[in-house]
């Protein structure tokens, strides 16, 4: 898919990593392919492939279109080595951040798109991806003419979806949410049709229903992790009551954001301390 280009740089000395992170690695988030994106950006600036953007005064700095493009093909290759055969999405979302659309082995990037509040829920059931995978593969050899239809479905969910997404920083109306969170409840039926569901997830949109909000699974299903869309107007307490509930049922719970700018360079003074203690200890 990406083929990284011959450099011929400086020499590169012996180096030790230190990688701190708050992503739960094996749940379906990408923690992979934010290491692989980070320590491609890390050695190519080291190496002197790309510059150092980051300019006296500056807290964060990013790389150029074309140095961003070098930065996603050796993380890909980092994928292969941990995945064997990625589609290239993880890492793509890493270095350019945003929102990007994958279909049929094409990856475009999407324009504009808002930052979306989100709870992120990890059901911490292990589940395998491979074996998922097969799963549906049977399901839709045994039931082409039930299941092509629900696959078109859920494309037809994708589309409708990049169109609001790309709708709503030229008019951030409210109106755009109830619209998002009808497609994450048709979209989560459909992958319980596909074979993807499981009853922890089940579990996890049933308890932030109760809340009035709205969630889907996230990654391979099976377990793994799910996403509640956080409206503008989702208060704190309510909030807060949706994650109580959640870690109750076993779970783990952060509130965060997606389309989020990809791989950056932060000055030290810009770390906060949680980062700045961890990695000092090490």
């Amino acid at each position: 898919l990406l083929q990284p280009v011959r450099l011929c740089f400086r020499d590169v000395p012996s180096v030790d990593i230190v990688v701190w992170s708050e992503l739960p690695t094996g749940a379906g988030l990408g923690s992979s392919a934010a290491y692989t994106v980070c320590l491609a950006a890390a050695l190519l600036s080291t190496c002197g492939a790309i510059s150092c953007p980051l300019k006296d005064g500056e807290c964060t700095a990013r790389w150029t279109e074309e140095e961003m493009t070098l930065i996603n093909s050796w993380a890909f290759q980092g994928e292969r080595v941990i995945h064997g055969n990625p589609s290239g999405v993880d890492n793509a979302v890493g270095t350019w951040g945003g929102a990007l659309r994958y279909q049929s082995g094409k990856i475009t990037s999407l324009k504009r798109v808002p930052t979306l509040r989100i709870l992120l829920t990890n059901t911490k059931v292990p589940r395998s991806t491979k074996v998922l995978v097969a799963g549906v593969k049977e399901r839709i050899l045994k039931f082409p003419a039930i299941m092509n239809p629900v696959l078109d479905s859920i494309d037809a969910i994708s589309q409708e979806c990049q169109g609001v997404l790309e709708a709503m920083p030229a008019n951030p109306s409210p109106e755009y949410y109830p619209v998002l969170e009808e497609l994450f409840d048709i979209n989560q039926h459909h992958l319980n049709v596909i074979g993807v569901g499981h009853p922890s997830l089940d579990r996890l949109c049933q308890v932030t229903a109760s809340h009035g909000l709205h969630s889907k699974l996230t990654g391979a299903g099976g377990g793994g992790c799910g996403i509640t869309l956080l409206r503008p107007d989702t208060t704190p307490l309510a909030m807060e009551a949706a994650k109580r509930d959640l870690c109750a049922c076993g779970f783990e719970c952060w509130e965060t954001s997606i389309g989020a700018p990809g791989v950056t360079l932060h000055s030290s003074s810009s770390l906060n301390a949680e980062v700045l203690h961890a990695l000092s200890e090490s």
